[in-house]
């Protein structure tokens, strides 16, 4: 299984792109930042876009996809998926003809280059080749960590999150996991702050690492730019054999 970084980044500066990863070329897990991460020709492969939630540094990217799809003629389109709350936000606030095109009725309702797909919580389906579970995690608003595995390996998506449990509790009753990617936005003397908006901090995380299966690496993305360096260098005390900060635009193999 291959996992592509596009952006790694809790939100946008200077050469850091939103959170988006791309799974084996096809399906995307999150879509904070795709049109500035691929060329055309790749843009065209995805077919499902899995979105832990609607804020826009998890789905911005999606709306320019959807543009590069319709103007370049895509032969398939790429269909959101997610839990119905989410896919409903989708439809309600951002694909709505006011914030952005209906692209799922362009260029026609026949030949549309957006769906959307709803996913049931807890619920494993099959997207693509791959196999998904959508979790609830503790975010501001309506938010899914996921479960991904091809059958043979695997990995466990935090989304956006502050403390949780349902998630780290599924990751311990399987096997085959290779990895968790798990966001950490704020450093600690945040605390507040990254509690009002519910994220994590480098203190946080090491209390939710002892809920997590001990034997996985953890992959860290959703760094705050404007606090990197600060959370990144708390985060490299903790534990450096188990613990790595995602690099932007690199593939890891699974």
């Amino acid at each position: 299984m291959k996992i592509k970084v596009l952006g790694v980044f809790g939100s946008e500066g200077q050469g850091q792109r939103p959170s988006a990863f791309l799974v084996n070329d096809r399906v995307l897990v999150d879509a904070g930042s795709v049109p500035g991460a691929l060329g055309i020709d790749e843009q065209r492969e995805i077919e499902h876009a899995l979105l832990s939630h609607a804020h826009l540094d998890h789905v911005v990217g999606l709306a320019f996809l959807t543009d590069t799809l319709a103007i370049t003629n895509a032969k398939r389109p790429v269909i959101a998926t997610s839990i119905a709350p989410v896919v409903d936000d989708l439809k309600k606030h951002a694909f709505n003809d006011r914030l952005w095109p209906d692209f799922s009725t362009i260029p026609t309702s026949q030949t549309a280059v957006l769906g959307y797909r709803t996913l049931t919580e807890d619920v494993e389906s099959r997207v693509g080749e791959l196999w998904v579970t959508p979790i609830r995690v503790d975010h501001t608003v309506d938010t899914v960590g996921f479960v991904i595995h091809d059958g043979e390996t695997g990995f466990v998506y935090s989304g956006d999150t502050g403390p949780t449990e349902r998630i780290w509790q599924a990751a311990r009753e399987l096997k085959g996991l290779k990895a968790v990617i798990v966001e950490t936005a704020f450093p600690s003397r945040l605390d507040g702050l990254a509690r009002a908006s519910k994220h994590l901090t480098p203190v946080m995380l090491s209390r939710e690492m002892k809920k997590m299966p001990s034997d996985l690496p953890l992959w860290i993305y959703h760094i705050k730019p404007h606090f990197f360096e600060e959370t990144a260098e708390e985060l490299q005390k903790m534990d450096p054999a188990r613990i790595h900060i995602l690099e932007q635009g690199k593939t890891y193999t699974l």
